[in-house]
């Protein structure tokens, strides 16, 4: 699939007079989302930790490295696709899983889903969805999905959401682990705004049998005491390693962790039998003042990346980002804030051109730097800022 194309769609629609329906450079992006939303919702999606020093520093890392473009390397055609943990992919991309939807937009992962389908980009699930999984992937149709969980206290309620992800053709799974308890954000505190204490986000335990059976009356008869049990189980209890072969006996896919910023938590996740680790700081929402995840990645990859596939989220904006992060020793990224800028802005419209607009950048900075595949990227075409 050529995405350099969508360029040319845009240059050829300004001879109609059209111009993109949103624009294409992501700093704007987040301004024009800002704009359109309330500052809960807008917040609630761009904040961060404390000061929001990890925010800042996840894209400074990608700043401190610089491409170095070759030149007469026969990069006219480019043939960016891959394969990750058995999911074929027509660019080493995915959708990184962002909850609450629907705080952007009415349709919410719907949306999303549909717009990914599309293009055949695998979509992520967030366990805090709008929307059942089910519903996503009804939605999702034929598209690659993978889903996301974060870890319920209750096993039967983690067994009964495994056992529905693997029925819904969910493929993968994703566990995150460092987002046991929520940080102290004061965006969100400040406006005292937290979607789940008003149940949004929390379609897919509500929707549970065994999260329902363990009610005393439904969400829809005594809503206030189903939230409080969502609160019980979702939040306040961290994991331990030995724990993780709970999860390896209920789900027969690949199993990635996602939240791993130092190799010895890497090392410690090939020992527990995973498939693959998501570098990431969960975009600098958990903990502040720490390292920018691009800062992790090249010791995580050298690390275990002959083991397991190694996977990078947090900060990605650009095709340049993509670039980077591949040559440092990712398998694919992660992207998560622009997409939700563009469902704020269209719905699937949004989500649909913000991704096109970012592989085309990034298989447009592939072949100008002289590369005809994302396989052919190695530390070679980097060189550190100083």
């Amino acid at each position: 699939m050529t995405f350099a194309g969508y360029q040319n769609e845009i240059y050829l629609q300004g001879l109609a007079g059209q111009v993109p329906p949103f624009t294409t450079e992501p700093g704007a992006l987040e301004e024009s989302a800002r704009a359109r939303l309330g500052p809960g919702p807008f917040w609630y999606v761009a904040g961060g930790a404390g000061s929001g020093a990890t925010v800042r520093a996840n894209r400074e890392a990608f700043d401190e490295w610089r491409i170095v473009p070759r030149m007469l390397t026969d990069a006219t055609t480019r043939h960016l696709g891959t394969t990750v943990l058995g999911t074929e992919m027509p660019a080493p991309v995915l959708l990184a899983p962002v909850g609450v939807q629907s705080i952007l937009h009415p349709d919410g992962e719907l949306a999303t889903a549909r717009a990914a389908a599309e293009l055949g980009v695998p979509m992520i699930l967030s366990n805090a969805s709008s929307h059942a999984l089910e519903d996503v992937a009804e939605a999702s149709a034929e598209g690659p999905r993978w889903f996301q969980l974060y870890w319920p206290n209750d096993p039967d309620v983690c067994v009964s959401t495994l056992e529905r992800a693997k029925k819904a053709g969910y493929t993968a799974l994703v566990v995150t682990l460092d987002t046991w308890t929520l940080a102290w954000r004061p965006n969100d505190l400040d406006r005292a705004y937290l979607p789940f204490l008003r149940a949004v986000g929390t379609a897919i335990p509500f929707s549970d049998p065994a999260f329902r059976a363990s009610l005393e009356k439904s969400p829809e008869d005594d809503l206030p005491m189903a939230i409080l049990r969502w609160v019980q189980l979702y939040t306040g209890t961290d994991k331990s390693w030995d724990q993780v072969a709970f999860l390896r006996e209920h789900w027969d896919g690949p199993i990635l962790l996602k939240g791993i910023q130092h190799p010895d938590d890497a090392r410690k996740a090939v020992d527990a039998g995973v498939q693959g680790v998501v570098v990431s700081n969960h975009g600098g929402r958990q903990v502040d003042g720490a390292i920018g995840s691009l800062e992790a990645l090249p010791e995580i990859a050298d690390a275990v990346g002959e083991q397991v596939d190694v996977l990078f989220d947090s900060g990605v904006r650009t095709g340049a980002d993509i670039v980077k992060a591949l040559a440092l020793g990712a398998k694919a990224v992660l992207v998560g804030r622009p997409y939700a800028y563009g469902l704020a802005h269209g719905g699937e419209v949004g989500v649909r051109h913000v991704l096109r607009g970012l592989l085309a950048d990034f298989d447009l900075t592939l072949g100008l730097s002289g590369h005809r595949s994302p396989a052919e990227l190695n530390r070679d075409a980097l060189r550190p800022r100083r």
